[in-house]
């Protein structure tokens, strides 16, 4: 049996820590897991929990890059990407694979792959749907793209390990997976949209929260569920941390807009979730999450944008 690949971790936000956890405890590596974060604390961290002859913390990019045969990337945003993408390419690249779960815009996912593949390098985009909480058990779902022979090379780490489920685009542009993404992202933030304005509705007509929520559980069990309960709790304003950082969220949405303006499509709710995604950033600074539009739109609404005294 041929050895497994060695493989390196570039961004160790919420989601890719989850990810790492899992590609050591399911991923069948024979090597110490490469650990890059620009914060280095993280890596430490992560290395501390994970196990130090589990994992390797490097100082620099370049540092991950010049052992790993497969490279992911999980970063914030297209000028992170972009930027880690030129401190890979100072290293010899030639049959490497490099695999970016980002969330970016799909033209800059095929510049990437363009850029990467010209070098001697395989790319693939891997972008994947779920919160820090499906990252951390494994029960993501991982969208890949790019030429069939290199997304084959990364599936061995995603579903029953990193996923449970994959969408595969094999042999289609890698920037489909990160156009699926955007796309899908604005589900979500419509859905969060509708839980908001359903729960403020409920409350000031009389039927009370309490009385939708049970609904939303029998109707729509999963993520409504899930992101309603957060409401209620009070949670969209009392979490240190975002799941989902405002910033990220609205980066997503001027992506999905700047999409649907080139395509000619119309996405009038999305332009409300992104207003009231706007009025988070005011109130709550760093500490915006996209449940967080529920307080915007009880404050739009004549109530206080906090559901607990």
């Amino acid at each position: 049996m041929a050895p497994a690949p060695q493989l390196a971790w570039i961004g160790l936000g919420n989601m890719g820590r989850g990810m790492c956890k899992n590609l050591i405890e399911k991923g069948n590596l024979d090597k110490p897991l490469i650990l890059y974060n620009r914060t280095k604390r993280r890596s430490d961290d992560l290395a501390a929990r994970l196990g130090a002859d589990k994992t390797k913390v490097v100082d620099t990019i370049n540092d991950a890059v010049k052992s790993a045969d497969i490279i992911f990337m999980c970063l914030g945003d297209d000028a992170a990407v972009n930027s880690a993408v030129d401190a890979i390419l100072q290293e010899d690249v030639k049959g490497k694979v490099v695999v970016d779960a980002s969330t970016v815009h799909p033209d800059t996912t095929n510049a990437l792959e363009k850029r990467i593949t010209a070098k001697g390098a395989e790319f693939v985009g891997m972008p994947v749907f779920g919160a820090p909480a499906m990252a951390d058990a494994g029960s993501l779902i991982c969208v890949l793209a790019g030429a069939g022979t290199s997304v084959h090379k990364v599936k061995p780490f995603t579903k029953g390990v990193m996923g449970r489920a994959d969408i595969d685009y094999s042999d289609q542009p890698a920037g489909n997976a990160t156009l699926l993404k955007v796309i899908g992202n604005t589900f979500i933030l419509n859905m969060n949209e509708v839980l908001s304005e359903g729960h403020v509705l409920a409350e000031k007509s009389g039927l009370g929260t309490q009385n939708l929520h049970a609904w939303i559980e029998a109707m729509f069990p999963g993520p409504y569920a899930a992101y309603s309960s957060r409401m209620l709790a009070g949670d969209y304003y009392q979490r240190d941390e975002p799941l989902f950082h405002v910033d990220l969220a609205r980066k997503d949405a001027r992506h999905a807009m700047a999409i649907a303006e080139k395509a000619g499509a119309s996405v009038p709710a999305l332009k409300v979730a992104d207003a009231h995604l706007a009025q988070v950033k005011e109130h709550l600074g760093d500490k915006g999450d996209i449940p967080s539009i529920y307080g915007a739109v009880r404050k739009e609404s004549g109530l206080k944008f906090e559901n607990k005294n």
